[in-house]
């Protein structure tokens, strides 16, 4: 349930309708927009239903009161109809501009970390992305470095001016992560790894969230929700590939999930076709369609010898490819801009997940 306020409502008014929520044993939240305050109902308000309508039909400064269709209420777009737009380090995600993370795929030691920092921002990046801290499917792989990574990628981070983005996989690591990273990422493998994600909503820092491998959009925006309604309202969504039948590639790059998600939800939207394809040379392809569809930035492994890398090496570029990609990325991005019209239509309900009943 969502209470739009009056244009003009009084801080009282919207205080009233907020006791009278908590008054039915649910929780008010806030969405502040330009013009109004949208309340969203959080909590079972089946068994309340008739009688908080009622109530709130009778009390002054309520423009409207409708139910949401979905179940992830803070991240739906019937809650919070304009887009999040996240500001970190001067660096804004989401406000229509081209948001490009680069950087290695593992922090391996300080001279290779200050050096590809140097050289993505040379070429355009807006984001430093690094691991110190790796998931890995074999346990005998590089592991990352831990606090090593995290103080080489802090000391980037002052030398080049660009925010940093790494991965966190546990919830006793969220505290040192936030110590050193503007934006904490939570990976493929624990995107339903609901302790972390309530640890991660009260950290005080941004969200990346990445889709996991066989997860649905509703399944992910659940996982959103997990952290949205912990305290963090400032989370991004990173489509990184599905798992599917194919081999040829690493994972399937579902890009139908970039103006779905628009449509769905406000939170920004970035795409990583590094870990999506597997393949360097399909990075640029499906970095170009990812901005062409409409995303609000990509993430790329960037490394300066690929090939000697201690992971994921195959799929990432040279600094080269990514100077002639960031340039490529920004002009599709110019061209598109204006071309993409606004998500969220009013067409009805979308069926997500052949059910559409929530």
């Amino acid at each position: 349930m969502i209470i739009v306020m009056s244009a003009g409502a009084t801080d009282q008014e919207a205080e009233a309708v907020r006791t009278q929520i908590r008054a039915h044993g649910l929780s008010p939240h806030d969405n502040v927009g330009t013009q109004r305050v949208v309340i969203a109902v959080l909590g079972d308000v089946a068994p309340v239903r008739e009688h908080l309508m009622s109530k709130l039909n009778s009390m002054s400064g309520i423009q409207s009161v409708t139910q949401i269709s979905r179940p992830y209420k803070l991240a739906s777009r019937e809650s919070h109809p304009e887009d999040t737009v996240i500001e970190v380090r001067g660096t804004r995600i989401g406000n229509g501009t081209l948001t490009i993370m680069a950087g290695p795929c593992s922090v391996e030691n300080r001279e290779m970390m200050l050096e590809t920092a140097t050289a993505v921002a040379k070429a355009g990046a807006t984001i430093l992305r690094g691991g110190a801290f790796k998931p890995r499917t074999s346990p005998y792989s590089f592991q990352g470095l831990g606090l090593e990574g995290l103080q080489y990628l802090a000391e980037a981070r002052q030398a080049t001016g660009l925010p940093v983005i790494t991965e966190v996989m546990e919830p006793n690591l969220v505290d040192v992560v936030a110590q050193h990273a503007d934006i904490l990422q939570v990976g493929t493998r624990n995107m339903q790894n609901y302790s972390l994600l309530t640890a991660v909503g009260k950290a005080g820092k941004p969200v990346m969230l990445k889709r996991g491998y066989g997860a649905t959009i509703e399944e992910w925006l659940m996982a959103a929700e997990y952290i949205i309604s912990s305290g963090q309202p400032n989370v991004i969504l990173c489509e990184r590939g599905i798992r599917t039948f194919e081999t040829y590639t690493r994972n399937t790059l579902d890009l139908t999930a970039v103006p779905l998600l628009h449509h769905l939800t406000h939170l920004p939207v970035i795409v990583d076709p590094s870990h999506a394809t597997g393949k360097r040379w399909l990075v640029r392809p499906m970095a170009l369609a990812a901005v062409a569809a409409g995303a609000d930035g990509i993430m790329v492994e960037v490394h300066p010898n690929p090939d000697e890398a201690l992971s994921d090496g195959e799929q990432s570029l040279t600094f080269d490819q990514f100077a002639d990609m960031a340039g490529a990325l920004r002009h599709i991005h110019d061209e598109v801009r204006t071309l993409i019209k606004d998500p969220y239509v009013s067409d009805g309900p979308i069926n997500v997940g052949g059910d559409s009943k929530h």
